[in-house]
């Protein structure tokens, strides 16, 4: 069963038409590859900021996971890969050696919890707990102010691990998403504090 996309949007950044956001989307290259393992009920919506970072990354895997139309049950996650997660201490320097792939799972909070306890190839891989507080206007709701979106996670797990101008690019990719989204007339949120 695949899912029809309304009419009157993108077909790649899935913003109605006359707030398009390809324009603004960058291609950026980054030496640590990126695996998005997305829920399968993001992969429609606007308001999905994974999907933002993948058009963004040269390189980077985003692979549908649970629904019915998943490609395959392989994961594309090979050696050298971390699980970007909110575990344990924040890192504060990056890991030695450098991850050679970051892992990030594109969903709710309460869908990545049972992601990340699901995925049987996420079980035993290091982790890469990130300090992190979402910035003021948000496409959605975070139940904590240091629970960010997917694409603000790999803008600071890159910004940790590699450094160079691709997160600060992310950031600002997000930041006109959002402002998209506020012209749309869809619901955001803004941060208390």
């Amino acid at each position: 069963m695949t899912a029809v996309l309304l009419p009157g949007k993108c077909p790649r950044c899935l913003f109605r038409e006359e707030h398009c956001l390809c324009a603004a989307i960058p291609r950026l290259v980054t030496r640590t590859r990126v695996v998005l393992l997305r829920h399968h009920s993001e992969r429609l919506r606007a308001s999905n900021s994974g999907r933002l970072a993948h058009l963004a990354l040269e390189g980077s895997v985003m692979r549908d996971m649970f629904g019915p139309d998943r490609d395959s049950t392989e994961l594309p996650i090979g050696p050298g890969a971390w699980l970007v997660y909110p575990e344990g201490e924040p890192w504060s320097a990056p890991p030695a050696p450098r991850p050679q792939e970051l892992v990030f799972l594109d969903a709710t909070w309460h869908q990545a919890r049972r992601m990340r306890q699901r995925i049987a190839a996420l079980r035993g891989m290091p982790v890469l707990a990130l300090a992190t507080t979402g910035g003021a206007a948000r496409m959605r709701r975070a139940p904590r102010p240091e629970q960010v979106s997917t694409i603000e996670a790999v803008a600071a797990a890159l910004r940790l691990v590699e450094g160079g101008d691709a997160p600060d690019a992310l950031e600002r990719l997000f930041a006109a998403a959002v402002a998209r989204m506020v012209r749309t007339g869809r619901p955001y949120s803004r941060r208390e504090g």
